[in-house]
């Protein structure tokens, strides 16, 4: 079975598991906005560990209608009061305008994928600000709640804060 290497996995990690009976809050009070890149370990790049914050992740780590759902409910119900937004470096997302990444998915799947809005980040400290922004201008969002971007350099492991 395609996934039968998973399940044995998941079999050890569950011998040893020790996080159940959390509540859903996030205890250190952080969520994250991140980008699906298996090269990022949201929490360890924080200190944190599970429980401790809402992690949220898409392609280019970008502030989504869905994403700010997420953070309205995280600020609201799971005592989140902070936000981060983190994209990083040597993204695919950022390595190509909209349109030659839609030719790209495209070109992949034999099918027109140039209907579909991929999300393609053309200025990458721009598009950190304006995602800042969307959040903490939201209605559901308490003025009290701090929100910043941040880069994370995949080579290095480092945050550089943006805004």
């Amino acid at each position: 079975m395609a996934f039968d290497d998973l399940l044995a996995a998941n079999q050890t990690y569950a011998a040893d598991f020790h996080h159940g009976g959390f509540d859903g809050i996030a205890r250190a009070g952080v969520a994250m906005v991140t980008c699906m890149d298996s090269r990022i370990d949201p929490l360890r790049m924080i200190g944190l560990e599970p429980g401790d914050a809402k992690i949220l992740r898409n392609p280019g780590g970008r502030v989504t209608d869905q994403v700010l759902v997420a953070v309205v409910l995280g600020v609201t119900l799971l005592q989140v009061r902070r936000v981060m937004v983190v994209q990083h470096t040597r993204c695919a997302m950022a390595s190509a305008p909209e349109e030659e990444l839609q030719a790209r998915v495209s070109t992949a799947t034999g099918t027109d994928a140039s209907w579909m809005t991929l999300g393609a980040i053309t200025d990458q400290e721009a598009t950190i600000r304006a995602d800042v922004h969307k959040v903490e201008s939201h209605p559901l969002v308490p003025d009290d709640i701090e929100v910043a971007g941040f880069v994370y350099d995949v080579d290095s492991g480092l945050l550089r804060p943006v805004a």
